[in-house]
């Protein structure tokens, strides 16, 4: 029980961070250095958010477990049990959603005028296709890190660091390339529009069916064939 409630509150604590580190990192970049509209603000701002990633890696890991992002630990919790994805589906996400609305709160109240999160510039379909492809694509690189390839904690959390990066940038003039619920979820009950079809469909429903399909294609694949059972029965 003590576990879980540590868990718990690694959530909250770790999502409330999230939305607030990305947001220092772009003032840091065009604010505090008055970087706009330049290469090099942009490599700066990848690299740092490169670093950021490897940071929320390592609280991750120190949590044993703490995440920041819905389809992170349902990915995870498919492959439980039913306990286990109950616990997900009714404690760790809404507070994980929970945290992020915080943030998003203070940091509206701290700095005016910051903006006002990402934004769907496509129709509907094409939004949720995209963000079911960026999230079904790193759901099976996040899968085959801990499953398939054998590594340290730093050249995985590159590898993961670098797709996500990669991903979120192709998603970015979309949909925002957000790949994280509950991150979306602050911003938009911020404005006002979190119950809207809109965001429903491309920010919840879409990566949650792509995450399931994932994790689902994954552990099919990562099967024994017939001539492995052969030979453990042997």
């Amino acid at each position: 029980m003590a576990g879980r409630v540590k868990l718990l509150v690694s959530d909250v604590i770790m999502s409330f961070m999230w939305v607030w580190s990305s947001v220092l990192i772009k003032m840091f970049v065009h604010k505090y250095l008055g970087l706009n509209g330049t290469h090099e603000a942009e490599l700066l701002r990848y690299t740092l958010s490169i670093v950021n990633m490897f940071l929320f890696a390592y609280l991750v890991k120190v949590t044993n477990g703490g995440a920041y992002n819905p389809l992170t630990v349902l990915g995870s919790a498919v492959s439980g049990s039913f306990t286990n994805f109950f616990f997900t589906l009714a404690a760790r996400i809404p507070l994980q959603v929970f945290g992020s609305i915080m943030g998003v709160r203070l940091i509206l109240d701290t700095f005016r005028g910051i903006g006002r999160g990402p934004k769907l510039t496509v129709s509907l379909h094409q939004g949720a296709l995209t963000e079911g492809l960026l999230t079904f694509t790193i759901v099976m690189i996040s899968h085959g890190l801990s499953a398939k390839i054998p590594g340290s904690f730093i050249t995985k959390t590159w590898i993961s660091s670098v797709s996500k990066l990669a991903l979120h940038i192709l998603g970015s003039d979309l949909t925002g390339g957000c790949m994280n619920p509950a991150s979306v979820m602050g911003w938009a009950y911020a404005r006002g529009d979190h119950i809207t079809k809109e965001h429903l469909l491309v920010y919840w429903l879409a990566p949650m069916e792509a995450t399931l399909l994932a994790a689902w294609i994954f552990s099919y694949l990562k099967r024994p064939s017939k001539q492995e059972k052969e030979k453990k029965t042997n």
